[in-house]
């Protein structure tokens, strides 16, 4: 389907939030950016380059948002290579990490974040000269596209805002997993929830702060285009709806829409080219193309 346009407790603390890419995927994402790097050079694009110009073709830098519990180099790391290899200049940087914690990112409240974010950005428009950037964004990292171009003053430096998988008007966390045991690194996360805990796990959560203060009025500011991908499967963010932003100028659909068979899950979304397609389709929909369709990760 495509379209256009109860308070619930929060969640235990925040060692039970996102699972394993199941190694299938990861080893596809692999293999399909393995030459991303020789392309760059001829394309134009960049990867975290400061001296990356703008093209013609692609006159807005992306600024890629992770999710909860990753960072700039771990969730969409993959797709920011392809994009980069394919001429788009490409940002990306850890946000809501603890001090002395830079291995999980996402953990802070989302209001305490979101500044960092609106920070980010600004500073890729003055490295690049660009006026406007395009955000994408996945899980925690989409709520975040969606929530700085309305609170942070941010709507007049955005073209185009694509959210994979947002809990954009809460979720209720289904089938969580242990996030020390999805980054492998048990001692330190352990150490850093016991020490913080996860404020942006209570802000997602149905009738969270964060999800009040984004639902109060409209979501989708003017000027900004806007596209809402999630899967069918989607195991996390549920119900599955929840991440679609029913006003005009929004483009909200399934991966199932397009690619009928795919079983792809929460994590896997990230990882999946059937997505990157989709999202390189609504970063330039004047020249979007069709594409094959392949199995992605149910996890």
């Amino acid at each position: 389907m495509r379209s256009k346009g109860t308070r619930s407790p929060s969640p235990r603390r925040a060692w039970k939030i996102a699972g394993p890419l199941a190694a299938g995927a990861l080893a596809l994402a692999t293999s399909f950016t393995a030459g991303a790097a020789q392309a760059t050079a001829a394309t134009g694009g960049g990867d975290n380059d400061p001296s990356c110009k703008p093209t013609a073709a692609h006159p807005y830098p992306v600024v890629l948002l992770h999710g909860l519990g990753a960072t700039y180099y771990e969730d969409l790391n993959f797709l920011q290579a392809d994009l980069a290899a394919k001429g788009y200049c490409t940002f990306s940087a850890t946000y809501g990490a603890y001090p002395g914690f830079p291995l999980v990112g996402g953990l802070r409240p989302i209001n305490a974040s979101a500044p960092e974010i609106a920070a980010f950005v600004h500073q890729v428009l003055a490295e690049t000269g660009a006026t406007k950037v395009d955000l994408v964004g996945h899980s925690e990292g989409a709520f975040q596209a969606l929530y700085v171009t309305k609170t942070q003053n941010l709507a007049a430096g955005i073209d185009k805002v694509v959210a994979l998988a947002p809990p954009t008007h809460g979720t209720t966390f289904a089938g969580l997993y242990s996030i020390a045991q999805a980054l492998g690194i048990q001692p330190q996360t352990q150490a850093v929830l016991d020490a913080f805990g996860c404020g942006a796990c209570s802000d997602l959560v149905t009738g969270g702060a964060a999800v009040t203060t984004l639902d109060s009025g409209p979501i989708a500011q003017p000027g900004v285009h806007y596209t809402v991908i999630t899967s069918r499967t989607d195991e996390l963010v549920t119900p599955t709806s929840t991440s679609f932003v029913a006003e005009p100028g929004v483009t909200n659909e399934y991966v199932q829409d397009t690619c009928p068979f795919d079983p792809v899950g929460h994590i896997g979304e990230a990882y999946d080219t059937n997505v990157w397609h989709l999202i390189e389709n609504a970063l330039d929909p004047q020249h979007a193309t069709g594409f094959l369709c392949v199995l992605g990760s149910p996890g």
